[in-house]
């Protein structure tokens, strides 16, 4: 199995300073800062790229799912808002999928959508994370 490193680096203090985050392919390599992660300054944040590698995992393990149970989807777009709270700690992820799957019942959608929710890597990776819903429909 693949073997994946990213990086990050922090120039200053916590308030006056600022960093940058890579992933290993280089894909993205971009800035961070504490207004864009505790406020609303330019730049991204940790927790912008844990919701993305979960909206992404969470996607890529459902269309698995689906397509092991016979189903062929078309397009699975999950969103991941995650909450950041005092500690600070995430406190919260929600996942949002819309999915075009031709052919699946909503209840077999659903199934297999809690069973990626539950099973993808980066969801068991966030397990201490208290709360991770997913609101899940078919278009």
């Amino acid at each position: 199995m693949a073997v994946r490193t990213s990086e990050a680096t922090w120039r200053g203090t916590l308030k006056e300073g600022n960093g940058t985050m890579r992933v290993g392919s280089g894909h993205y390599d971009g800035p961070f800062t504490y207004a864009s992660r505790f406020e609303s300054g330019e730049g991204t944040n940790p927790e912008e790229l844990i919701g993305a590698a979960h909206a992404g995992c969470f996607s890529m393990f459902l269309a698995a799912l689906l397509t092991n149970n016979g189903y062929k989807p078309t397009q699975i777009h999950t969103t991941a808002t995650v909450h950041l709270g005092q500690g600070p700690t995430i406190t919260k992820i929600e996942l949002n999928t819309e999915a075009q799957v031709p052919d699946v019942d909503e209840a077999k959608f659903n199934e297999l959508a809690q069973q990626a929710k539950a099973n993808c890597p980066v969801s068991k990776a966030l397990a201490a994370v208290n709360e991770i819903t997913l609101n899940a429909r078919l278009v």
